[in-house]
């Protein structure tokens, strides 16, 4: 039984009032999702009791003071000027990891969680593609068997959001919102890793995997099943974001926190050091707008949460994704972010914007060797000469490394049903549509995408609005620098092929013929 159809939301709590006094515990609540997620419950859900982070100790960092960074993000900028005093007094800290065996949670933290907690958000993933087997299992796998057993354990709990990946079965070309079977048994899974050597693992993990892509999908996937287990014992839900990018609106237009997706493409073109993508220009990727992602999470809590669960209750699944709402192809993307590059340069830019879609490897390599390294060695050598460190060849090596991580993504499309996502929203209150509606289909891409540069050059590079105009005076530099390497390239290779003995020899014989 779903929570969407056959029920009279007449008698339903507007959101706001749901969550009105409840207790919440998220996991990841420092990362991208999670501190958008804070802060939205905070704006519009601000009667709620008290939210608990686990967070663990970091690089020496306590997890205390790690709350302290994370409110002085720009994420919460918003909050700040509006609402002064809500994140001290509504937010609090549990230590903890989702790592460690019982979340690594002390007794009296535990028994606090259980005692108060009303609704869980799980979101802690490593969303790292390339992240060896026994560490992706341990904290996507185990860390959600881990937050499922507290969830059973939980005397009051009114929902449990399982933030999973859209990706989760790349191995289908149509992907539903259902449960597909697992990849692997999950339990066995978290005991190989746990009695195999790291070195075993590593040889073994491609066969392993099969015809999944990596260790983040592989993963993700099984801890669905984790709590897919638990349908009509849970109140439970599991919502798979597509690869979630800039927000809309909130907290603010444009807000961003990673490199992640195409930014890091659009990131490294508008520096001019990306020359070639691989990929297939037709090819329609799905980007969601973490704001978007983050009120249809609200929102699912809200639907499963006003509902008493029952044992027939199935543990609803939401593909959180564009789909046909608002679909972009991966040349509109290079063609905007070259237009938006032009009249939104970054600072400091090594070479003009510029580069191209290859559908063929082996001319992608090409130039990749030509127009990424070799100017880079070139550039190198430079800052040796000058004393100072050499650094673009490693920026190309990652460049390149996340390009592969990246490349069964920008090269295989799917269909993703997303029917239960838009049916969600459709019963999202006329009082509440103000706060917790998603619109998709109506974004303008060109706006959006242009908003979500003045986002990345202000919250991932840290540049200045001010720094703006010498930022246009220098791309006008290498503009000009630009087209002038280029003529003299091509006048020198006009010359050379005029000059070869073979072109020389045939203008003689021509100029013999026609002077008869």
């Amino acid at each position: 039984m779903g929570f969407l159809e056959e029920r009279n939301f007449e008698d339903v709590p507007e959101i706001p009032e749901y969550y009105k006094g409840k207790t919440i515990f998220i996991t990841g609540g420092s990362g991208f999702m999670g501190k958008a997620l804070i802060e939205k419950l905070l704006y519009s859900c601000s009667d709620l009791d008290r939210i608990y982070l686990l967070l663990r100790t970091k690089k020496g960092v306590k997890a205390e003071d790690r709350l302290a960074e994370l409110y002085s993000t720009g994420c919460f900028d918003r909050l700040r000027e509006e609402k002064p005093d809500i994140f001290s007094s509504k937010v609090f800290v549990v230590a903890g990891d989702v790592m460690d065996p019982g979340l690594g949670l002390s007794e009296e933290d535990r028994a606090l969680l259980v005692n108060r907690v009303n609704i869980i958000f799980h979101v802690a993933a490593s969303v790292r593609f390339d992240d060896p087997l026994p560490f992706a299992t341990k904290l996507n796998l185990g860390g959600t068997k881990e937050v499922v057993t507290l969830a059973k354990e939980v005397r009051n709990l009114s929902a449990l959001v399982h933030v999973s990946t859209v990706y989760s079965n790349t191995n289908r070309d149509v992907i539903e919102e259902v449960m597909y079977p697992p990849h692997a048994d999950w339990k066995d899974t978290l005991e190989v890793c746990d009695v195999i050597d790291e070195h075993s693992l590593r040889v073994l993990t491609p066969k392993y995997l099969g015809d999944i892509p990596n260790t983040y999908t592989f993963t993700k996937q099984l801890a669905e099943h984790v709590v897919y287990e638990q349908k009509g014992q849970l109140p439970a839900v599991i919502i798979g974001p597509s690869i979630v990018i800039s927000s809309v609106e909130e907290p603010v237009p444009g807000w961003i926190e990673n490199f992640n997706g195409p930014v890091g493409m659009l990131v490294a073109c508008g520096k001019g050091i990306m020359r070639s993508i691989y990929t297939d220009p037709n090819l329609i990727s799905d980007y969601m707008p973490v704001d978007v992602s983050i009120k249809s999470i609200v929102t699912a809590a809200w639907i499963r949460g006003t509902k008493k669960l029952e044992p027939p209750d199935d543990v609803q699944i939401y593909n959180c994704c564009a789909g046909k709402l608002n679909n972009i192809t991966m040349q509109e993307l290079v063609d905007i972010g070259k237009r938006l590059a032009a009249s939104l340069p970054l600072n400091d830019t090594l070479w003009n914007i510029g580069g191209s879609i290859t559908t063929s490897r082996t001319i992608h390599y090409i130039k990749v060797l030509i127009l990424h390294c070799l100017p880079a060695i070139f550039v190198d050598a430079i800052l040796l000469l000058l004393g100072k460190k050499p650094l673009l060849l490693k920026v190309q090596r990652r460049i390149y490394i996340a390009n592969l991580a990246l490349r069964y993504y920008i090269t295989k499309e799917w269909t993703f049903d997303n029917t239960n996502f838009i049916q969600l929203r459709s019963r999202i209150k006329e009082q509440d549509k103000k706060h917790f509606y998603y619109d998709i289909e109506n974004v303008d891409k060109e706006e959006y995408f242009r908003k979500s540069c003045i986002g990345g050059r202000k919250y991932l590079l840290k540049e200045k609005d001010e720094d703006l105009p010498k930022a246009k005076a220098h791309h006008k530099r290498m503009v000009i620098l630009d087209k002038t390497v280029q003529c003299i390239f091509y006048g020198y290779l006009f010359w050379w092929v005029v000059n070869t003995h073979y072109i020389k020899g045939l203008t003689d014989f021509l100029y013999e013929i026609f002077t008869m």
